[in-house]
């Protein structure tokens, strides 16, 4: 958390959070009394629209996370689109990001990448991803559930074939590895 987001967070009218129970344990360690609302994938056309409501108040409204930064595979990206759009001016408070953390570690190459984030979940959707992917030849970057790592990574050998893989945990984390 940099000291510029604590500013912010301090600043604003509203902090939309995907988790509003972890958002309050960081606010109340940084002691951010900011009022926190709840933005996520089950509750966004409802809330957002609160939230775009707000910002035609003239309230400023800080979204976050609930781990990574939002927008990146993240619901936040369906309320900037909408803000973006009705020239409501967007500004990023860039933390941590588990994917780019990933690539560095990674020890493959890093001049080129591709962020894919979130395969579908269908075993046959999947794969018609993955064979869209088939010959692209750069680093290559996935978001995975742990209950679908396996069933992932079958697809991918299956499509893709041998292929140098790093596998990340929880990066940016308490239990990252």
């Amino acid at each position: 958390m940099t000291f510029r987001a604590i500013r912010i967070l301090k600043e604003v009218d509203l902090i939309a959070a995907e988790d509003t129970r972890q958002t309050k344990k960081l606010c109340n360690y940084f002691e951010i009394e900011t009022p926190v609302t709840s933005y996520h994938e089950h509750n966004k056309e409802v809330s957002g629209k609160k939230l775009l409501e707000k910002l035609e108040d003239g309230k400023n409204v800080a979204l976050v996370s609930d781990a990574g930064m939002p927008c990146i595979s993240d619901p936040g990206y369906d309320i900037v689109v909408e803000a973006v759009a009705e020239q409501y001016h967007v500004i990023p408070l860039p933390g941590a990001n588990a994917a780019l953390t990933a690539l560095i570690a990674s020890g493959l190459e890093t001049k080129q990448f591709y962020f894919y984030g979130f395969l579908q979940r269908n075993k046959k959707e999947r794969k018609m991803e993955l064979e869209k992917l088939r010959y692209v030849q750069t680093t290559m970057m996935f978001y995975e559930a742990p209950h679908r790592l396996d069933d992932t990574l079958i697809s991918m050998q299956e499509v893709l074939g041998n292929r140098e893989i790093v596998l990340c945990r929880e990066l940016t984390k308490k239990f990252e590895e």
